[in-house]
């Protein structure tokens, strides 16, 4: 099988934790070929979606695991080889990874764009483009309020005074924001509330999503994985670092490793089928306490954190239900075809 992967600039990947690398890492000992491009290699031209895409060798280098391989990867030699670039047309490839980091930018938008055409001429793309772009990761929670937190979605500076009036104490988020990124946390009685607003919506130019704010967050902001409408068993608490309530890698937490509670395992079974009949192979969900936060479906991470402290291969299920999609769908066409 070729597998070409939409990702980020190679020397940028952190092997020892990168959630894109411990799947090519598989898909590579499955004998499957890959090749790699960013985003600003996709192009149409002469009617078709193209993509100027290498072959990648990978070296065993940068060992899932082990942490020297951030240091290979920081100068983009030792863990992977590749080919000269080929320009050819998205669906001669059996499967595409968009695994492209957010920000979820107009470019972002682009590419599903270019990637739903791919898909109209053959191409089998996970995610799915289109349900990419329309599963906002902030915005996608409104859609199961029975587990979501009390959120508000809005402009409206007089809204957000009212909101943390009522709970008390607020989360605001930006919509297009990742990696705990320009996330406030504000209380009734803030003397900086008004201009923590002002900053946020931009004097009422954008929208800002407000939850109430979540106590059980110094448990750990929990990440729960759907792969093709199963559960993964373990999660990722990610543990705030003293003196901060942002429980995200980038800002400086923790990762721990446990089984699902009850109460994650409802969740996740409840949505899981509904997000994988939409082509959303892989999501993951943000839990704090017994309430999604938010629903990841651009890049979503921590499979080689849980592997680590577990031992379950969260890279081998991933691969086991892309190839069974992929079987699947062939199927499919051959019986059309009959």
């Amino acid at each position: 099988m070729r597998v070409l992967v939409i990702l980020d600039p190679l020397p940028s990947i952190r092997t020892y934790k990168d959630t894109t690398y411990a799947m090519m890492v598989e898909a590579a000992a499955r004998g499957h070929q890959l090749h790699v491009c960013e985003q600003g290699q996709l192009s149409c031209a002469h009617g078709r979606i193209q993509a100027e895409a290498m072959p990648l060798h990978l070296t065993g280098a940068g060992a899932t695991g082990d942490h020297a391989g951030s240091a290979a990867s920081a100068d983009g030699a030792s863990w992977y080889e590749t080919g000269a670039p080929v320009r050819e047309p998205v669906a001669a490839f059996d499967a595409v990874l968009m695994r492209k980091d957010p920000p979820f930018d107009m470019e972002y938008i682009y590419s599903t764009y270019l990637l739903e055409q791919a898909v109209r001429e053959g191409a089998r793309v996970f995610n799915d483009p289109r349900a990419i772009r329309d599963h906002n990761e902030k915005l996608a929670v409104l859609e199961f309020p029975e587990f979501a937190a009390p959120t508000l979605v809005t402009r409206s500076a007089a809204d957000l005074h009212a909101f943390v009036d009522e709970h008390g104490e607020a989360v605001f988020k930006p919509l297009d924001g990742m990696g705990g990124t320009s996330i406030f946390r504000a209380q009734r009685g803030d003397p900086n509330l008004s201009v923590i607003i002002e900053v946020m919506n931009g004097f009422g130019a954008r929208t800002v999503m407000a939850q109430r704010f979540l106590p059980e967050i110094v448990d750990g902001d929990k990440r729960v994985l759907l792969i093709g409408g199963e559960v993964v068993p373990y999660c990722l608490a990610r543990i705030p670092k003293e003196g901060e309530f942002r429980g995200n890698l980038a800002a400086g937490a923790r990762g721990v490793a446990r089984a699902l509670s009850p109460r994650d395992r409802e969740i996740g079974e409840a949505l899981a089928p509904q997000l994988a009949a939409r082509g959303l192979l892989l999501v993951g969900l943000d839990l704090i306490g017994e309430h999604v936060t938010e629903i990841n479906v651009t890049s979503p991470t921590c499979f080689q954190e849980i592997r680590d402290q577990t031992g379950f291969d969260v890279a081998r299920l991933f691969v086991d239900r892309l190839e069974a999609s992929l079987a699947s769908s062939a199927g499919g066409a051959q019986r059309g075809s009959g």
